[in-house]
C-alpha cells in the first residue's frame, strides 16, 4: 500500500481510502455485515483512511464506521464531515458530539465543513473547529467542496491550525480540479482529497490509452485510481461496499505508470502508448 502525507502534517495515510456515501444503506442484517467487512478487509489490506459524513445514510454511515473500526482504532484514520446548516458555532459543536457518538471515539482525526454556507462567517466556523482540536476532540481541519478563494479565507480565519486538506471531485469523467484546486494545493501543500474518482463507472473504454490495461493487467477501476493520483498531492476515496471491489481498489497502486503513459491519459483518447 501506498502512503502520503497528509497536507503539511506529519500524518501519513493510504492514497487510497474507503469512500461511505451510502454505506450505512441496507435492507437487511446480511447487507449490513458486508458492508462492515469490506471496510475491516480494507483495513487488513493496509488502508488507513476512511471518509465518512454526518449526512450520509442520516448517520447510518457513521455508525458503520465506528462498527467496524471499534476493535482497531489505533490502525484507521477517520475524516468525517460536518453539514453547511451546521457550521454555526455551537451547532458545529453540536455536530461533532453527535459523529463522536456514532463512530464510538473520542476524537475524529480530521474534521472537515462538508460544503461552504455563504450566510454563516468562515470565522465563526473555524473558530469553532480550532477549539475542538484545542479540546482534543479533532486533530486536523479540512474543507470540502471549497473554491480556491473560499479555501484561501479559511487558512485565514484559521489562528493556530494549518488547513490540512480539500475534498473535491475529481475523475477522468471530471478534471476541472486542474485548472486552480489542484495547482493550488500542490503549492500550498493542502491534500486534495478526491472524490468519486471512478465517477460512478461512467467512464469509456475509449479514454484508457491502448494496451496498458493489459501491460499492467488491471481493470478499468484499477486505471482511473492509478491515474487520479498521479500528482503527490491526491488522495483518493472510492466507495466500496463489498469485498472484491475493496480489494481491486487496493491493489490499484501496486506499481505506477510511466510519465509518458500519464500524459498519454492527459493528451487525448486512446493514445498508443
Amino acid at each position: 500500500m501506498e502512503y502520503r502525507r497528509l497536507g503539511r502534517t506529519g500524518e501519513k495515510v493510504s492514497t487510497i481510502g474507503m469512500g461511505t456515501w451510502r454505506i450505512g444503506v441496507y435492507d437487511s442484517p446480511e447487507e449490513k455485515r458486508q458492508q462492515v467487512n469490506a471496510l475491516r478487509r480494507g483495513v487488513e489490506l493496509g488502508i488507513n483512511l476512511i471518509d465518512t459524513a454526518e449526512m450520509y445514510a442520516n448517520g447510518r454511515s457513521e455508525e458503520i464506521v465506528g462498527e467496524a473500526v471499534k476493535d482497531i482504532r489505533k490502525q484507521v484514520f477517520i475524516a468525517t464531515k460536518v453539514s453547511p446548516e451546521n457550521l454555526h458555532h455551537d451547532s458545529l459543536l453540536s455536530s461533532c458530539k453527535g459523529s463522536l457518538h456514532r463512530l464510538g471515539t473520542s476524537y475524529i482525526d480530521l474534521y472537515q465543513v462538508h460544503w461552504p454556507n455563504s450566510r454563516i462567517l468562515i470565522q465563526e466556523t473555524m473558530d469553532a473547529m480550532e477549539e475542538l482540536v484545542r479540546e482534543g476532540k479533532v486533530r486536523y481541519i479540512g474543507v470540502s467542496n471549497f473554491s480556491v478563494a473560499q479555501t484561501n479565507a479559511a487558512r485565514e480565519a484559521l489562528s493556530s491550525n494549518e488547513l490540512a486538506s480539500n475534498q473535491v471531485e475529481y475523475s477522468l469523467a471530471n478534471r476541472s480540479v486542474e485548472a486552480d484546486i489542484l495547482p493550488y494545493c500542490e503549492k500550498e501543500k493542502i491534500s486534495l482529497i478526491a472524490y468519486t474518482p471512478l465517477a460512478r463507472g461512467r467512464v469509456p473504454s475509449s479514454m484508457f490509452p491502448a494496451g496498458l490495461a493489459v501491460k499492467y493487467n488491471m481493470t478499468p477501476a484499477q486505471l482511473m485510481l492509478n491515474w487520479v493520483t498521479q500528482s503527490e498531492a491526491v488522495l483518493a476515496i472510492p466507495k466500496a461496499a463489498r469485498i472484491d471491489h475493496m480489494e481491486e481498489n487496493a491493489s490499484s497502486l501496486s506499481v505506477r505508470f510511466t510519465e509518458s503513459e500519464y500524459h498519454a491519459f492527459n493528451a487525448g483518447r486512446n493514445q498508443t502508448i
